[in-house]
């Protein structure tokens, strides 16, 4: 295979390299970058690309390794042998398959996302260093080692939280995302609103960018953030002349929640914004 993007999601040549290497090594790729530049886009693109299904598996702070192989529910199997129930006699009925599991057993190679694995505990990534090398696991409770049918495109993503252990960076092929530049970025935009007018477009690209790289900024809007208020902008039928007005540090851009995303970073601009009329 070779991965070049799809027809709405772009990828950069860096990163189509990145896939088709991980894919080549058939090892995990994981990927870093910004929040909101894609990283979980891109394993939705590339399942799309391969034309086959994508198993998502989103990690919390509670998230532990073992739920990605299986659970045994034996809280239900305790209820049902209180009743009575023909199906105790098989431990088998009562355990809960994870997304690894439908990884390995699937019967078209899947593309697996292992989503923000930066969330969970240190130990996180080490108890799946066996299951991700070996792609095979022991179910203790049926006595049955579950081994993968082919192995699966795995796509793992981080947003720096905590830094990962060594042995399982190890393991895999690594990427980071880099915010796109302006023309990559026109690119994203014009698959998302192809028909948006040309000279509030140019504009509103003036304005975001500029608001990156004011000095102080606590979070820095993203690439999903700029496509909301795109979208917020033609919704409202904003002029352009009112966003030159904010390149000109003359007032605070127009719905600018959909940019900025904490009081500081508000409280910031709008002090920017005093000093200049001033």
């Amino acid at each position: 295979m070779s991965f070049a993007g799809t027809d709405n999601y772009v990828a950069s040549r860096e990163l189509q390299l990145a896939v088709n290497a991980a894919v080549t090594l058939e090892r995990p790729l994981l990927i870093k970058g910004e929040p909101g530049t894609g990283k979980t886009m891109l394993a939705q693109a590339l399942a799309k690309s391969l034309d086959t299904d994508l198993l998502q598996w989103h990690i919390k702070s509670t998230t532990k390794a073992q739920q990605g192989l299986y659970e045994y529910d034996a809280v239900s199997r305790l209820r049902d042998s209180q009743l009575g129930d023909e199906k105790v006699k098989s431990i088998g009925n009562y355990i809960v398959k994870g997304k690894l599991w439908e990884a390995f057993t699937a019967e078209k190679r899947p593309v697996l996302l292992i989503d923000e694995i930066d969330k969970a505990d240190i130990e996180f990534p080490n108890d799946l260093l066996q299951e991700l090398d070996k792609m095979e696991f022991f179910v203790y409770e049926t006595k049955e080692v579950i081994s993968a049918k082919q192995r699966p495109v795995v796509i793992i993503t981080s947003n720096n939280e905590k830094e990962l252990p060594d042995a399982f960076l190890r393991r895999c092929f690594f990427h980071y995302i880099s915010f796109p530049d302006e023309n990559e970025m026109r690119q994203i935009v014009d698959l998302h609103y192809p028909n948006i007018k040309k000279d509030l477009l140019s504009v509103a690209m003036e304005t975001f960018f500029n608001m990156r790289e004011l000095p102080g900024l606590k979070k820095k809007p993203s690439t999903s953030e700029l496509l909301d208020w795109l979208k917020l902008l033609v919704a409202e039928d904003i002029p352009p002349e009112t966003l030159h007005e904010t390149n000109s540090k003359k007032s605070i851009p127009p719905l600018y929640g959909a940019l900025l995303k904490n009081e500081q970073d508000i409280h910031l601009f709008e002090k920017l914004v005093f000093m200049a009329r001033r």
